[in-house]
């Protein structure tokens, strides 16, 4: 694939800065666990020796047309929560490092059809993984109102959650809500003209992130982490919203998603991983080249 067409799929942010994070290895065996436009891991690859190994992930069916073309590399169709199984599959017990870039691709924001960007008119889609059957239509048509009240809240953090939910659930009431055009029409009376593409933003965030359990993934993912990973291995992970990146800072800190780590004898903390560095955050011109950089995060960490 054309340098031009990887980047119509997805630029990568962070890019140099985010394989940096993994202190590569020319021989070492590397995940890279949201492929998409192949980005991170055509600059992987760059830095492998004829020896190392590259397996990929991604859910998404369109990113299997960027697949490469080397013997070195392993393209897996399948969320990243399944990290550990799949690469068991594959016999594979350890990596030296991986790297997870959790933003929405530039493809999938450009592919009206799919229902994640506000800019278009399409069905209540947002599924990441298309095989899927649950959509943004089940959780708008089917959910109760209070449930729809705690993924407002929780995922898009709407202060008129309630409004909203009650809303929604008199709308449909009379017909059902089937496309993005009808739950902003519904949702009107929330959308003031000067934040009007600022509240939508937060209402199809917390809808996509219910669609495709996209936190409990990146749980399940992140304590798998800590079995695959070998001593000094590297995790590099960009963020791109609050609730992801308090997620990962988190476990980085404290191997945990809430409370705190346990002590030794000692009284000395005893956690998986320790910080390297501090986070990074796109420069200036980098934002200006690539808008959907402005909010990502570079964490990276290596495991003890």
């Amino acid at each position: 694939m054309k340098a031009t067409q990887i980047m119509e799929y997805h630029r990568p942010v962070l890019l140099v800065e985010t394989v940096d994070g993994l202190n590569i290895q020319p021989n070492g065996i590397y995940v890279d666990v949201t492929f998409g436009g192949g980005g991170h891991s055509r600059e992987i690859l760059e830095r492998l020796g004829e020896n190392g190994r590259l397996i990929a992930f991604d859910q998404d069916r369109d990113a299997l047309r960027n697949t490469i073309d080397d013997p070195r590399f392993l393209l897996i169709n399948e969320n990243f929560r399944y990290l550990k199984r799949f690469l068991r599959s594959h016999s594979i017990k350890e990596v030296d490092g991986i790297l997870g870039d959790f933003g929405v691709s530039s493809h999938q924001f450009n592919e009206a059809e799919r229902g994640f960007s506000t800019r278009f008119a399409a069905d209540l889609d947002m599924r990441m993984n298309q095989n899927a059957t649950f959509s943004a239509y089940d959780v708008i048509n089917k959910y109760p109102e209070e449930k729809i009240k705690n993924v407002l809240f929780q995922y898009g953090e709407l202060r008129a959650s309630a409004g909203m939910a009650r809303l929604i659930v008199e709308v449909r009431k009379q017909s059902p809500i089937i496309s993005s055009e009808e739950l902003k029409k519904a949702l009107g009376r929330f959308l003031p003209t000067h934040r009007e593409n600022k509240v939508l933003a937060q209402i199809y965030q917390a809808i996509r992130i219910e669609v495709n359990q996209e936190l409990e993934a990146l749980k399940e993912f992140l304590i798998q982490t800590e079995e695959v990973l070998k001593a000094q291995g590297r995790l590099s992970l960009l963020s791109y919203h609050s609730l992801e990146d308090r997620l990962v800072k988190r476990f980085i800190r404290n191997g945990l998603f809430e409370g705190e780590p346990e002590k030794d004898v000692f009284g000395k903390v005893v956690v998986p991983f320790k910080r390297i560095g501090k986070f990074e955050i796109p420069t200036k011109e980098e934002i200006k080249q690539n808008n959907r950089a402005r909010s990502a995060k570079l964490r990276v960490a290596e495991k003890l």
